[in-house]
């Protein structure tokens, strides 16, 4: 009883959400306008909950002594930035705004700056060109890459090259992803209405 009222619950909001998208009715149009202030209700409880999730996984890591230096500076950070907001507002020269310029900002730069290090080693065992379509992505991503240098002014044809690659055969691609990705979506929808994927139930029975 506990997962059939979910289930019936799911299946009546897709099959009421499949019907509203494909009509004109005055009534559909007031359901479209109601539903994302319902999503931003959802959205507070699932913060909520995720707020809830964060500081238990946290303290439990904590008991069981697994990196605790960081896991209390998370828990200190996770703490002080509401405080702060509640106490000082959210305006500028308050506590909130210092710690978010000088530790929040610094830190969110250092791990992009680390993503590009991760991007360059994972470009570098992509770009081998250890069979033909390697060889083709090599070269296509080196022309590009050169378009958008100063020698892609000397070389007369190569920005009309790397440009022609973006539109055309790129762009192929990219349709292709996103076809594939929504017709993905589609089915995953499909299989969480019907009751076929039940793992949102946190099982797959």
């Amino acid at each position: 009883m506990a997962r059939r009222i979910p289930l019936a619950v799911c299946f009546l909001s897709g099959l009421v959400m499949f019907a509203v998208y494909f009509s004109s009715h005055p009534v559909a149009e007031v359901i479209n306008l109601s539903v994302p202030i319902y999503w931003q209700i959802v959205f507070a409880f699932t913060l909520i909950i995720g707020v809830i999730s964060y500081a238990k996984n946290n303290l439990n890591a904590i008991r069981r002594r697994q990196d605790r230096p960081y896991r209390m500076v998370s828990l200190l950070g996770f703490a002080a930035m509401p405080i702060a907001a509640a106490v000082w507002g959210i305006k500028a020269d308050t506590p909130f705004i210092w710690i978010f310029e000088n530790i929040q900002v610094p830190m969110q730069s250092t791990v992009f700056a680390l993503l590009a290090f991760f991007v360059a080693s994972a470009s570098f065992r992509g770009f081998r060109a250890r069979s033909l379509p390697a060889g083709v992505l090599l070269v296509t991503a080196l022309l590009v890459l050169m378009s958008r240098t100063p020698l892609g002014n000397v070389i007369e044809y190569l920005p009309d090259a790397a440009d022609w690659l973006r539109e055309f055969p790129s762009m192929s691609a990219r349709r292709a992803i996103l076809v594939g990705i929504g017709l993905g979506s589609l089915t995953t929808s499909l299989r969480v209405i019907i009751g076929i994927e039940r793992t949102w139930l946190g099982g797959e029975k």
